[in-house]
């Protein structure tokens, strides 16, 4: 396979510091780094971005956690391994990343579980974790990015 293009963001260097900037913005709020990291890893399970993938399965990114953690993602509503605060990042990241799924994108249960475990600030900042991330996602799968390809 091979890149239909350059990344756009590398062509457009103003959108790329926006974008790193944005992402960025969503540390330091309240909410551990390995819950943003499981986060980005899920929306990139869900739009299929390997580039994701490759990044946010790396050491830097789960920097304590377990092989078995970062192997189960996919799967975290049946594995053991997650907390509850975890699994509510996790279904309110599957929910935001799947918008067009349901007619109710974001549902009320969903939402409640996630402002249990997280205040108006943590909350904001998986929000921002999770659009910032599907954004990243359909640039790099709209143009074929290639994991491990940098430019």
């Amino acid at each position: 396979m091979q890149p239909r293009m350059k990344q756009p963001l590398f062509l457009i260097p103003d959108a790329l510091k926006a974008m790193q900037a944005f992402s960025k913005c969503a540390e330091g709020r309240g909410v551990p780094p390995a819950t943003l990291a499981l986060v980005h890893m899920r929306a990139s399970q869900i739009n299929g971005c390997a580039v994701c993938l490759d990044l946010h399965t790396r050491p830097e990114f789960f920097p304590k956690d377990t092989e078995a953690r970062v192997l189960a993602v996919a799967a975290w509503r049946d594995a053991p391994f997650f907390t509850d605060a975890e699994r509510a990042a996790l279904a309110l990241t599957e929910a935001v990343t799947r918008l067009a799924d349901r007619s109710d994108p974001v549902p009320d249960d969903v939402w409640a579980e996630a402002a249990r475990h997280f205040d108006e600030r943590a909350l904001a900042g998986v929000l921002v974790a999770i659009a910032a991330v599907n954004v990243w996602n359909r640039l790099n799968v709209a143009t074929r990015q290639i994991p491990g390809h940098r430019e």
